[in-house]
């Protein structure tokens, strides 16, 4: 019964783990293939103010100082952009790698639990054996 319900949490992980990996990998491919439309440009980042509602609880000097951190990361951020369709197949190489290591170290650890049950169950065996032969030899 235990080697069934070691197995049962080990392959309801490796689902798991697997739907997340697949799930963040088309989250990735679509942020990615759809990059292109973000490129608009030092207007794209201008647009990224404080909105105007917020800006009355925000102090003036926060606001000025996010402002200038937005014009200054502009350049990276259009940069980045650029960069991302070339970044695209590396993305799904590095997903699916971390996802296969993850996935053997589930398995490992599903052989480990494996084992540990397998000794325990000996060891309970055994006490339980020679307390029968202690209780027979009185």
């Amino acid at each position: 019964m235990f080697y069934a319900l070691n197995w049962f949490v080990v392959v309801s992980l490796l689902m798991l783990w697997s739907l997340a990996a697949w799930a963040f990998h088309s989250l990735a491919a679509w942020t990615v293939a759809s990059a292109g439309t973000l490129t608009g440009g030092a207007g794209a980042i201008a647009a990224l103010r404080m909105p105007v509602w917020l800006s009355a609880w925000v102090p003036p000097e926060f606001a000025l100082a996010l402002n200038s951190m937005m014009a200054a990361i502009g350049p990276s951020i259009e940069t980045a952009v650029q960069w991302a369709p070339a970044m695209s197949g590396g993305l799904s190489v590095a997903i699916w790698t971390v996802w296969g290591i993850v996935s053997v170290l589930l398995v490992l650890l599903g052989l480990f639990a494996t084992g540990l049950i397998a000794v325990t169950r000996r060891r309970l065996s055994a006490s339980a054996s020679a307390s029968r032969n202690l209780a027979a030899a009185r």
